[in-house]
């Protein structure tokens, strides 16, 4: 019987599982249980549309999260196999309408490869801008690959959507992991009123000629992401906030104002199209609507005691996910363990030369 459960299968149960086996826990002994897993499509499961691009200029209590996600990543890239992982490293440039403070930039300036400020082009609303070498993540593949994985390693997988938290319990287990994004919600047991869903919706176009990812945090977010080990030279377009919304239709409003946001942002979308200048050559592959897992005053990581048994709660990450949810799962495991290893600050391992994009915009 599995002595450690994980309730759900998006990127932070995955990343939780990845770091328990990382760091020691028997993968015989692990279980993952969810209603949906990677190759599923649904507004309750909010990791399959994520847009999952890096961003540095996160809230300073995240920076412990990002800052361990961006150290340790390597290790998953290598774990993983390397090559058609779903992870990259891109040039990425953000841009915010409101100045950073110096406390943090200096603790960006610590871990971010090639981080520099950089002036803000009159086109764009913004009051400052920062560059440097970003992760850069296929969410599909890489939620694919990292559950392939875990069950390569012999972790087990049990499709059933659980009613209470405490039906996670089989008589053998020490531990649940609590990583069910929105489903805390309405999780029995969890049921936390300070959760809820902000709905998402993005553009994914056909844009071999992109080769950086670009972003402005203002009035509204808005983003242009590159995604790596994509077939299809992949480019994702957004972004779409709408607190408390679950609706999974998709709406051409909706990417009619993405469009025009993301083209005025990085202009070279349009002008350096070999198939046209206008909007209406951009080549749409999909567009998609997720439910990003939001929580007022942030994260919940914290453990409690529930029938019993010991339950370790690591969700609420919103639209950091991928960005944060590494250090989030290893402030998680650190709790069951009694360990430590979200703050303290690792040798990196460079699976890779800086990306050279030939012939793509940057």
């Amino acid at each position: 019987m599995p002595q450690v459960v994980i309730l759900g299968a998006g990127i932070i149960g995955l990343y939780t599982t990845f770091l328990l086996i990382d760091r020691g826990v028997n993968p015989a002994e692990i279980a993952i249980v969810a209603e949906f897993l990677p190759g599923d499509q649904s507004i309750h499961y909010a990791s399959p549309y994520a847009g999952a691009g890096f961003c540095a200029c996160v809230n300073e209590p995240y920076v412990k999260y990002s800052r361990y996600t961006y150290e340790n990543v390597a290790r998953l890239h290598a774990a993983l196999g390397s090559k058609g992982t779903g992870i990259g490293t891109f040039v990425s440039t953000e841009y915010t309408d409101s100045v950073p403070s110096d406390h943090l930039l200096d603790q960006l300036r610590q871990f971010l490869d090639d981080f520099d400020t950089v002036d803000v082009p009159s086109t764009v609303q913004a009051r400052h801008g920062v560059r440097y070498t970003a992760w850069g993540f296929n969410s599909p593949l890489l939620i694919k690959n990292l559950l392939e994985w875990a069950v390569g390693k012999g972790v087990q997988v049990s499709r059933r959507k659980v009613a209470h938290v405490s039906d996670a319990f089989a008589p053998d287990t020490e531990v649940v992991f609590n990583c069910t994004g929105t489903g805390a919600i309405g999780l029995g047991g969890v049921e936390d009123a300070k959760a809820f869903a902000t709905r998402g919706q993005a553009v994914v176009v056909l844009a071999p000629y992109i080769g950086e990812c670009r972003s402005l945090d203002g009035t509204e977010k808005t983003y242009v992401i590159k995604r790596p080990d994509s077939n299809t030279d992949e480019v994702i377009l957004g972004g779409i906030y709408q607190r408390h919304n679950f609706d999974p239709n998709v709406y051409g409003h909706d990417t009619a104002d993405i469009l025009t946001r993301t083209t005025r942002l990085y202009p070279e979308l349009l002008s350096h199209n070999p198939s046209g200048s206008r909007v209406e050559d951009l080549k749409i592959l999909r567009v998609v609507a997720g439910a990003r897992p939001y929580r007022e005053g942030g994260v919940r990581i914290e453990k409690e005691t529930v029938a019993g048994k010991t339950v370790v709660h690591n969700y609420g990450a919103g639209g950091q996910g991928y960005l944060c949810g590494l250090g989030m799962s290893s402030e998680a495991v650190d709790l069951w363990q009694g360990t430590e290893h979200t703050t303290a600050v690792q040798p990196r391992q460079r699976w890779a030369p800086k990306p050279k994009e030939s012939g793509k915009v940057s």
